[in-house]
């Protein structure tokens, strides 16, 4: 058996990925533009299309109230179509 120290696995993988990003060109501005994109994706359109809809339904101090009420109220299918024939269990 040799003196040689084994690296843990995941010492082993933080340095192989470490050394692979330091030695990056064009990886490293390809990285800098998927981090902008994804900023603009998660930060800037939630304030466009995801409006805060608890908060303007629930008010301030009652969303546990309005949650509660809007996942065990019961369910109301909708009418039946006028042409629609009634269902059987005749097969």
């Amino acid at each position: 058996m040799g003196a040689v120290k084994r690296k843990c696995l995941v010492r082993r993988v933080y340095d192989f990925y470490r050394d692979g990003f330091r030695s990056m060109d064009v990886g490293r501005v390809l990285w800098v533009v998927v981090l902008v994109k994804l900023f603009i994706i998660l930060v800037i359109l939630k304030f466009f299309f995801f409006p805060d809809v608890l908060k303007e339904k629930a008010g301030q101090g009652n969303e546990a109230d309005y949650v509660s009420a809007q996942l065990t109220h019961e369910f109301q299918p909708s009418a039946p179509a006028e042409n629609t024939p009634p269902l059987t269990d005749k097969d």
